[in-house]
């Protein structure tokens, strides 16, 4: 198994979390919310363990659907880790198993809550919120594959551990494009979704 290429992928997956990050520190700004802070720690935390895993070139670029299996595993299970985090170092949910939940809820777009009035959140955290729901609801993994500089060969393996759907086969032969394509679907089809952080962005 090549461990160096699965380290080179999480250090992507918790840098773009760290850039997905900025947005919820800007509403944070926008209000003046000592919240923030929050996603600041956090953004610290995923870049200086992303960005080594990053510059660090992995010894092997072979990749097969065994990387692409535990890449996916393990950076849903990193992502919500890190994700949770802003919920619990605030305070504003003051369980780390509760802030976890809430936080995977949104990832995997499932709706439960442990929250009885998300209204008691702050304007930063609420968007955090919302927004873990909307970059969910395609998948993150499928969307950090659109920037990430792989071939189409092996993130492959990635997108089809991580979409349960189309048949990857049958899809446009330029994985951006495909990936483009199925924001494009997702986009018209799933107007729920885009209306959920809409109405955050006009409450905003």
């Amino acid at each position: 198994m090549n461990k160096s290429i699965i380290l080179h992928i999480l250090g992507w997956i918790l840098t773009v979390e760290a850039v997905l990050m900025i947005f919820p520190c800007i509403v944070a700004a926008v209000y003046k919310e000592s919240s923030g802070f929050a996603f600041l720690i956090v953004i610290v935390i995923c870049l200086l363990i992303g960005l080594p895993l990053i510059l660090k070139k992995p010894k092997s670029k072979l990749f097969f659907s065994k990387e692409g299996i535990i890449s996916v595993a393990l950076g849903w299970i990193i992502l919500s880790i890190m994700g949770a985090l802003p919920f619990y170092i605030s305070s504003e949910i003051p369980s780390y198993t509760d802030a976890l939940f809430e936080t995977i809820s949104g990832f995997t777009t499932t709706g439960s809550s442990i929250l009885t009035d998300v209204e008691i959140l702050s304007k930063c955290m609420l968007f955090w919120r919302c927004f873990t729901n909307w970059i969910g609801g395609m998948g993150i993994l499928v969307f950090i594959l659109a920037i990430m500089p792989m071939t189409g060969g092996e993130g492959m393996h990635i997108l089809r551990a991580e979409s349960p759907g189309p048949s990857i086969s049958k899809l446009t032969p330029r994985l951006n494009y495909r990936i483009d394509s199925l924001y494009y679907i997702f986009r018209h089809d799933c107007p729920g979704v885009y209306s959920f952080v809409d109405r955050t962005h006009a409450d905003i």
